[in-house]
């Protein structure tokens, strides 16, 4: 197989075991008795993603070759998840779990080994491209889309596939026997890291590179970017990162569980629309929209700047959050939830992606690294974190569980979100100034 390919492979397989339960998993919380705990699911993933990665990173940098490392960490994910897999299956379909500590264990130490996978992929693919004297800048990035387009494939297998009285079937029906509303989905993404564990062995070596100079135990976890702080422009840069990064994981946590729910509508036009019965294929308009969007950031940014670019993202977010509060799942509402989630990719990408790289732009080469560590961890860890932990305590607090549907005041929570992209997007806007490069 061609290396370009055996590398898409590998990229679509390390994504498609996150898109088979990462949107989807609300709706069967709520069935399992964790409805209540959405939240800190979602989280987990943010607390993991503070320390997992850089500790991987060490491993990978010092003592096994990063492809065997990607391979070995899918192996326990995988093994973790498919224990989440047969507590569900212990418990019978519809049926709360009756030891949901153990769950949560088996979730938590399952996430805490994929987290790192996904920047151990790109180390693997980058190593690989450039020790056959490829071009990373041009080769990656459609490796990289393959990507996006596996999380595609699983959330709409997931969506649409059901088992019910030992038959298996597609479906776009109401069915509560879909995999997006079973314990199903951790089957179906335990399988696939396993089959990766098995694939990472069949690609190229990555060799360990031997370090010419010692380096300390700050730099070896990235504790040097901190200095950055001292500059206020860059202050600034990091505490925004973490403020829109509050945002990042609120509709993958509850955009399900709220589509879902006009299912239990009286009204039988509601009930019965296409949009309530199919909340993950809805959603997965939103990665559709992310790996169109990554095409269009060269573009924007040579062209307004890095400035009005991570602006719009934060708008985008406001959109987001808003269209939802304001849609329904019937015409012509359902044209909102759409455009909700086209927005995403402007959302989700012109800052995550433009933020990498104002953060190349201002960093001296030696620290580079360490502050793509530090943007990713203000994000994805501490920012993520506490976002979702206080969206889960406004959503409770307007919403509850009722038969199977998380049912409420979802318009307010909706426009809280709104209001607080927009206090963000509005002081960003006033107090960060970068100066522009010639």
């Amino acid at each position: 197989m061609n290396l370009k390919a055996r590398l898409s492979l590998m990229n679509f397989l390390e994504f498609a075991v996150w898109g088979a339960y990462l949107t989807c998993m609300g709706n069967y919380l709520g069935v399992a008795g964790l409805g209540s705990q959405i939240s800190w699911f979602y989280a987990i993933q943010g607390i993991v993603s503070i320390f997992m990665p850089t500790l991987m990173g060490i491993v990978a940098d010092k003592y096994i070759q990063p492809q065997r490392l990607l391979g070995l960490c899918h192996l326990l994910a995988g093994g973790f998840m498919l224990g989440c897999w047969w507590m569900g299956v212990q418990a019978g379909f519809g049926q709360e779990l009756p030891d949901k500590t153990a769950f949560i264990a088996l979730y938590t130490l399952s996430v805490a080994m994929f987290m790192p996978t996904i920047a151990l992929t790109n180390t693997v693919a980058f190593t690989i491209l450039k020790n056959n004297g490829l071009d990373t800048v041009r080769d990656f990035p459609p490796i990289r889309v393959l990507g996006t387009v596996g999380f595609i494939v699983t959330m709409w297998f997931v969506n649409c596939a059901v088992w019910e009285d030992g038959q298996f079937m597609f479906t776009m029906a109401d069915n509560s026997h879909k995999f997006q509303y079973t314990y199903m989905q951790f089957f179906v993404s335990g399988v696939l890291s396993v089959l990766l564990f098995l694939y990472c062995f069949s690609l190229p070596s990555c060799r360990v590179e031997k370090q010419e100079k010692s380096v300390s135990l700050a730099e070896s976890l990235g504790l040097s970017a901190f200095r950055l702080f001292k500059t206020k422009k860059m202050a600034l840069f990091f505490i925004f990162s973490a403020l829109l990064g509050m945002c990042l994981q609120v509709t993958n946590g509850f955009a399900g569980p709220f589509i879902t729910s006009f299912k239990g509508s009286t009204d039988a036009a509601i009930a019965s629309s296409f949009a309530a019965n199919n909340a993950t294929l809805l959603t997965s308009i939103s990665q559709v929209s992310e790996a169109l969007c990554i095409l269009m950031i060269p573009f924007f940014l040579k062209r307004f700047g890095i400035k009005i670019v991570m602006l719009m993202s934060m708008f985008a977010w406001v959109f987001r959050f808003g269209f939802f509060g304001l849609g329904e799942p019937t015409m012509p509402g359902v044209i909102l939830f759409i455009l909700s989630c086209i927005v995403y990719g402007v959302a989700f990408d012109f800052f995550n992606v433009s933020g990498g790289i104002f953060v190349d732009q201002e960093c001296e080469p030696s620290i580079k690294a360490s502050a793509q560590g530090l943007f990713m961890m203000m994000t994805n860890g501490v920012g993520a974190t506490v976002g979702t932990l206080a969206a889960g305590e406004i959503v409770n607090s307007y919403c509850q569980w009722e038969n199977g549907y998380l049912n409420g005041d979802w318009q307010t929570c909706w426009f809280i979100f709104a209001g607080f992209a927009l206090v963000v997007g509005v002081s960003f806007a006033l107090v960060f100034n970068p100066e522009k490069k010639k």
